[in-house]
C-alpha cells in the first residue's frame, strides 16, 4: 500500500536522522520555521515599533485564522494565547460561581496543568470542584461524568483526549448533557488536534483551548482558545489586559473589553512564538485530517498487536473509535528503556502510570514502528537500560 503522507517527510528536518515517534509531546519542527523566523527577526530590525502596526498587534488572531479550519471554526474565532493554562484561566475567570451555579465538573485524567489551574483559581473564585475519578486509570465512564452535572454545575471542564491513555472522551454526549442542564462546557483539545477531526460547532463545545505544540508541530509558546459566538461577547474575563480593549492605545484607566476573539487576549503577545506557530498547521491542512486520522488508527492498531506479541501490557484503548494517536506500553524497566532509545536517536517518552508512550504521526513509516520495537527487544535482551539505572529525571 502506498502511503502518500509519507511524501510529507521532507518537510521535516529531523526525520532525516531520527525515528521520531514523540509528536504527541512535541512535534517535529518544518523546514519552514527558520524562515517564519527571520520574518520577524527581519521585521524587527527593519521595522522597530512600526512592526506593531504592520501586523504583530493583530497576530494572535491572524495566526489563530490558520488553526481554525482543524477546529471547525471560522475566521476570527481563535484566539493565540502563550499556554493552555493562561487560556484555561480566562475561562474560569469569566465565570461567576455563586450558588446555586458553583460547581465544576472534571475528571482524574485531566492534564495536571489545567487542573491545579482549577484547583487553586477556580476555588479561590468560590467554585467547587467535582471530580469523576477513573476505574481503570485508561477512560472515564460517560454515564458517570453525565450524572455527575447538575443544576448547580456552572463548567463541565473536559479533556477530548486522556494524556496518559489517549482515550476519546465521548465529548458529543457531554456538551448536550451540559447545556440541557444549563452548564458551559470547556473542551482541552491539546492530545486532539491535528490527529483527529474536531467540529466545536458541531459539538457545540463553549470553549475549545489547544496548541500547535504537539500534533500541530508549530512549537511552545503557542495556544489556541475558541470561544463559541454565543457566549463570546457577553462573557467578561477577569485575567484580562490591554489587547482586549476596545480602544487599547487609548490608555483609558477602565475597562472597556472589545469584541470577538481579541476580547479573550490579555497583555502583549509572544510574537516569536507566533511566527514559529504558523508553518505546521498548515502542512497538517494539507495532509488532511481524515488521511491523518485513518493513517493513526492503523499505525496505533500496529503498535497494539506487536506489544501483545511480546508480552507488554497495553495502556491504551482497544476499541480504535475510542484511541487517540498515542499507545502507551508498559515495558519492564520503562523509564531506563525509555532513555536507552532516546540515546538511540528514537524519540519517545515515559510518563509514570502509563509506561513508553509512542505517538506515531502522518510522517511515520510502518518500518519505523518495527525498527522501535526491534530496538526494545535488544536493550531488554542486552540489559542496555542498565546504564540509566538510577538516574531518573524529570520527565518533560
Amino acid at each position: 500500500m502506498t502511503d502518500k503522507l509519507l511524501a510529507l517527510r521532507t518537510e521535516f528536518p529531523i526525520l532525516a536522522r531520527t525515528t521520531y515517534l514523540v509528536s504527541n509531546s512535541l512535534g517535529a519542527m518544518p523546514r519552514g520555521v527558520p524562515e517564519r523566523l527571520a520574518e520577524y527577526v527581519d521585521e524587527w530590525a527593519d521595522l522597530g515599533v512600526r512592526a506593531w502596526a504592520r501586523g504583530w498587534w493583530e497576530m494572535p488572531v491572524t495566526v489563530g485564522n490558520e488553526i481554525a479550519p482543524l477546529l471547525g471554526a471560522g475566521a476570527g474565532e481563535v484566539a493565540m494565547l502563550p499556554n493552555v493554562t493562561m487560556a484555561q484561566a480566562a475561562v474560569l475567570s469569566a465565570l461567576e460561581y455563586a450558588p446555586p451555579r458553583d460547581t465544576i465538573v472534571m475528571t482524574g485524567l485531566d492534564f495536571p496543568s489545567v487542573r491545579y489551574v482549577y484547583d487553586q483559581l477556580a476555588t479561590r473564585l468560590g467554585a467547587r470542584v467535582k471530580v469523576i475519578e477513573s476505574d481503570d486509570g485508561i477512560g472515564v465512564d460517560t454515564e458517570r461524568v453525565i450524572a455527575a452535572i447538575d443544576d448547580r454545575t456552572r463548567l463541565v471542564a473536559i479533556s477530548h483526549v486522556l494524556f496518559r491513555s489517549a482515550y476519546i472522551m465521548d465529548i458529543d454526549a457531554i456538551c448536550r448533557a451540559a447545556h440541557d442542564a444549563g452548564a458551559l462546557v470547556s473542551v482541552d483539545a491539546f492530545h486532539s488536534v491535528g490527529v483527529l477531526p474536531v467540529d466545536a460547532r458541531r459539538t457545540g463545545a463553549d470553549f475549545v483551548t489547544g496548541g500547535v505544540l504537539k500534533w500541530l508541530c508549530g512549537g511552545p509558546g503557542a495556544c489556541f482558545l475558541y470561544v463559541a459566538p454565543s457566549v463570546r461577547d457577553t462573557l467578561e474575563p477577569a485575567l484580562t489586559g490591554w489587547q482586549a480593549h476596545a480602544r487599547p492605545f487609548a490608555f483609558e484607566p477602565e475597562m472597556d473589553y472589545t469584541t470577538g476573539a481579541f476580547r479573550w487576549l490579555n497583555g502583549t503577545p509572544a510574537i516569536p512564538a507566533l511566527y514559529a506557530a504558523i508553518e505546521g498547521p498548515r502542512i497538517v491542512r494539507r495532509a488532511g485530517i481524515d488521511a491523518i486520522r485513518a493513517k493513526s488508527i492503523r499505525q496505533t492498531t500496529r503498535l497494539i498487536q506487536l506489544a501483545d506479541d511480546r508480552g507488554f501490557r497495553v495502556h491504551a484503548p482497544r476499541d480504535a473509535e475510542r484511541r487517540g494517536g498515542t499507545v502507551a506500553i508498559r515495558v519492564p524497566h520503562a523509564y531506563e528503556v525509555s532513555q536507552t532509545l532516546l540515546a538511540r536517536d528514537i524519540l519517545v517518552d515515559y510518563r509514570p502510570e502509563a509506561g513508553i508512550r509512542i505517538a506515531p504521526h502522518f510522517y511515520t513509516s510502518d518500518h519505523e514502528l518495527e525498527s522501535a520495537f526491534g530496538a526494545i527487544d535488544e536493550i531488554l535482551e542486552r540489559e542496555e537500560w542498565r546504564a540509566f539505572a538510577g538516574e531518573r529525571k524529570v520527565v518533560t
